[in-house]
């Protein structure tokens, strides 16, 4: 008798496990919305700025994606596929800094006004997922780049800081079924922003974010083909100068690269 209670009691365990994971929506449909709505295309869809007044306005809509996330375990996490573990992520992480963000809005110009030794927001434990309290630093250096797990310098480009130096806040949700697609564009966007990424024939260099700068190391593996900022720089080379000579010195890995001020000013649309 009691073994049999035994058993009863685990499949219903595992049938309400499965049918939690089963429920989950990876089109991420809420976050979706909400990007769709807030997110504004600026110069030509090479940037994006956020209306934090609307969002404000929507911010149950956010926290009730934002509970879905939470309600994922770590078990359900894991069970997922390589890319719906990395949609899942990027989209914690966007959805989670407009969060914190909106915590003090309207009265903040940048995400450091929360400070940078007391009331780092990126060190901040507020975020709820995987039954434990996680910071934006966790989500992005802990897991998405901990080494081997995806080794994918193009997320660099899809994780948001909130600052007009930051590469685009996507105006949709990142999907696992067309993630691939959606982080090369996202590449191309903002090396094709030359107030941010650029050869310039006046300093005979690279003049490029200094995104490069402090992730150097990612653009060392992960990508077919290239080991170094050198040659990920050499692939996208038409994008960052429109004359053939400068190409041809950015694809051979002869240029000097400097790095450009970040700039950390919100990237609010108003």
């Amino acid at each position: 008798m009691i073994k049999k209670q035994i058993v009863t009691i685990f499949l219903l365990w595992l049938f309400a496990t499965a049918s939690a994971f089963a429920q989950f929506d990876h089109t991420h449909a809420q976050w979706n919305t909400l990007l769709k709505k807030h997110v504004v295309l600026v110069d030509g869809g090479k940037a994006s700025q956020m209306r934090y007044a609307g969002m404000s306005a929507d911010r149950a809509a956010l926290k009730t994606y934002l509970d879905t996330l939470a309600k994922v375990s770590e078990a359900d996490f894991k069970a997922f596929n390589k890319n719906q573990q990395l949609a899942f992520l990027i989209n914690a992480y966007n959805a989670n800094m407009v969060e914190k963000i909106l915590l003090r809005y309207p009265n903040i110009k940048s995400v450091w006004d929360y400070g940078k030794l007391i009331g780092n927001p990126f060190k901040d434990n507020f975020i709820n997922l995987f039954s434990r309290k996680m910071t934006l630093d966790n989500i992005e250096h802990d897991t998405i780049r901990a080494k081997g797990v995806h080794d994918d310098p193009r997320i660099h480009f899809a994780v948001n800081c909130a600052s007009i130096g930051c590469p685009m806040l996507r105006e949709e949700a990142f999907v696992a079924d067309r993630i691939d697609a959606q982080l090369d564009e996202q590449v191309t966007r903002f090396l094709s922003d030359k107030s941010r990424n650029r050869y310039s024939a006046t300093s005979n260099a690279l003049e490029v974010s200094e995104i490069f700068k402090w992730y150097a190391v990612d653009f060392t593996s992960g990508l077919k083909g290239i080991k170094s900022r050198e040659q990920f720089f050499g692939k996208y080379a038409n994008l960052l100068t429109d004359n053939a000579e400068h190409q041809k010195i950015v694809r051979d890995g002869k240029a000097e690269i400097k790095h450009l001020d970040y700039n950390w000013g919100l990237n609010e649309a108003r």
